[in-house]
């Protein structure tokens, strides 16, 4: 069962195009209710490959849907991966463009990983994700959507690249071996105002469970991660729709902070 080749790349591309356009797409749950999840992560692979070709380069992954409270948001019940390209990445306090390059973006924190040498799975364990990790950084990440009104299932946020769209790189690195990163408290401030608190645990427990996780799913499709690659582990915290003028604001305890701006 599933999509054929033709309509997989045909809802890649549609994908891709509402991305550059900025516009959105009836949910593909809908348009093919026969749509399963390997043919999701065909289109979103078409939608990376189009990225490609327009010179984006691909430099990590991120894990999707790993905490209930996100889980609950979205309805959906389960993990999920995409993959981050050199265009999406902004530094700490950076500017954020939401209202000339994304839809209808909400801005999550969480813990970014960076690698020093490749994982590649299956039969990767924690101690291997601790082992390969240089060092961990506070990050946001700022989720688009670019299927209509954030009405999605997880085919379709699969197939949509997990429904990412830029990412704030924090102030500070640390060892992973330096901090506990299933009790590290986080919390996240909107124009001033603290919206959410959490921890390291919201993300499967820990988010070194969310890597290896996501290290022995990408092994079952023959992808490895690479020294140098970035990876986000899912969000601690609910999300948080952003607009332009806004300004957020996250400690990470142990970790540092990171700050982003909204135009």
């Amino acid at each position: 069962m599933g999509l054929n080749k033709e309509k997989i790349n045909g809802y890649g591309d549609s994908l891709y195009e509402a991305m550059r356009k900025r516009t959105t797409i009836a949910p593909l749950t809908t348009q093919s209710p026969d749509i399963i999840i390997e043919d999701a992560y065909q289109i979103s692979l078409r939608m990376l490959e189009r990225r490609l070709a327009d010179g984006e380069q691909m430099i990590g992954k991120k894990i999707g849907v790993t905490s209930k409270v996100v889980m609950d948001m979205l309805n959906v019940r389960q993990p999920d991966f995409g993959f981050l390209t050199d265009t999406m990445v902004y530094g700490n306090s950076a500017e954020v463009p939401v209202s000339t390059q994304l839809i209808q973006p909400k801005a999550e924190g969480e813990i970014a990983f960076v690698l020093k040498r490749d994982l590649k799975g299956p039969g990767v364990t924690n101690a291997d994700v601790i082992a390969a990790t240089d060092f961990v950084m506070p990050c946001f990440e700022i989720v688009d959507s670019r299927i209509t009104d954030w009405k999605i299932k997880i085919q379709d946020t699969i197939a949509d690249n997990a429904s990412c769209g830029a990412i704030v790189l924090g102030d500070k690195s640390v060892s992973p071996l330096d901090v506990d990163l299933a009790t590290c408290g986080i919390v996240v401030s909107l124009n001033g105002e603290i919206i959410s608190t959490g921890a390291g645990a919201a993300a499967m427990g820990s988010p070194v469970n969310a890597v290896t996780w996501l290290a022995n799913t990408l092994g079952a499709y023959g992808i490895e991660l690479k020294a140098g690659d970035i990876i986000l582990s899912g969000s601690l915290v609910p999300l948080q729709t952003v607009k332009p003028g806004d300004a957020m604001h996250m400690e990470i305890g142990g970790i540092g902070q990171a700050s982003a701006r909204f135009v």
